[in-house]
Order: structure tokens, then sequence, then C-alpha cells
């Protein structure tokens, strides 16, 4: 697995082995960041939120093309430790910060983090935590109003999700990818 563009192109990440975590593929990211590019995402004003982190690529990719800021968030301890190595490889810790939390219940946003204007979700297929982790994270104020939020899911998931407008929705093989704006009620 590989950062796809950026400044950290090419560069290597890790992953765990077995099922525990399913990154996602590297032209499935790839892809998925041409699509944002066209919205002009990442920018040097982007607060990326990785729910569901795994390895972080998906958050560490924003930051390998600009964004100012990474929010790490996984509930799993050997996520956090595979996450943490990723972001230390490629040396951006200085804009990072790792939160083992459940992305279902984190709580209130700390005033230290800034709340993201772009959040990736892609937790464990078939267990309805996409709709359980938006209302917290709404809940929380970990999210700004307008946020682009990039929900990948399994292929024929048809799901609706309160405070959501979806924009564009694709598939890559059995994988779906859609992107919705956040407009609180």
């Amino acid at each position: 697995m590989r950062i796809t563009g950026g400044v950290h192109r090419s560069r290597v990440l890790q992953s765990p082995a077995g099922n525990a975590v399913r990154p996602t593929k590297d032209k499935v990211r790839q892809a998925l960041y041409n699509s944002l590019a066209s919205r002009g995402l990442p920018d040097e004003d982007t607060i990326v939120l990785d729910a569901f982190c795994g390895t972080g690529a998906l958050g560490l990719e924003a930051l390998s093309r600009g964004a100012a800021h990474g929010i790490f968030m996984d509930k799993a301890r050997d996520s956090i430790a595979i996450c943490t190595k990723n972001i230390n490889t490629l040396g951006v810790g200085e804009n990072c910060t790792i939160l083992h939390k459940d992305s279902t219940k984190p709580g209130e946003k700390p005033s230290t983090i800034p709340a993201a204007n772009l959040v990736f979700l892609d937790p464990p297929y078939r267990q309805g935590l996409v709709s359980l982790a938006l209302m917290a994270l709404a809940a929380g104020g970990w999210m700004n109003p307008g946020a682009l939020c990039v929900v990948e899911s399994e292929e024929g998931d048809s799901t609706v999700y309160n405070g959501l407008v979806l924009l564009d929705q694709r598939l890559y093989g059995q994988t779906q990818i859609c992107v919705y704006c956040y407009r609180p009620g």
C-alpha cells in the first residue's frame, strides 16, 4: 500500500496481516482524490478526520496532498499503533492528532482540536456504524457545517443519512464511495 499523490507519493505504508483492517486500495484512493481535487480539496485549510482510521491511509493521503491537519480516530489499539507508525514513517506527526476513541462514541471535541471540513468514514461493513458515527461526530462538534463526508461501503449500500446531502456516488469493483455534504438541521 502506497501514498498515491502529493509530497509523499509512492511512499509505502504499513498494513496489518490478516483481515482485521480493510485498507482502501491504492487505485480506489487515487480515484477518490481525483474526484476531491475537482472540488479543490484537500487544500492548505483542510482539516481531515479519518474516523475508523485503520492504517491512516485516507488521512495520510490528504496530508500528502496539502491538508493542514489530520485527526486519526480508531477504537482498536492495533489500528492506532499501525497508524502511528505510518505517521512517523512520513514524518508528519506535528500535523496530526491521534485518538484512541470509538468513532461512534467520540464525546465532545476538545477545544484544542479543530473541527474537520473533510471526513472519511470507512468502518467495518454491514454493522450500521456510519449512521452512529455521523450522529456522534456531529453532536460532539467534530465536523464543520458544509464538511464533505466520504463514506466507503460495500456495493449496493443505499443507506440514507440524516443531515447529509449526497453529492457523488461511484463504484470501484465491490467498493462504493459516496461523497456527502454535512448540513446540520
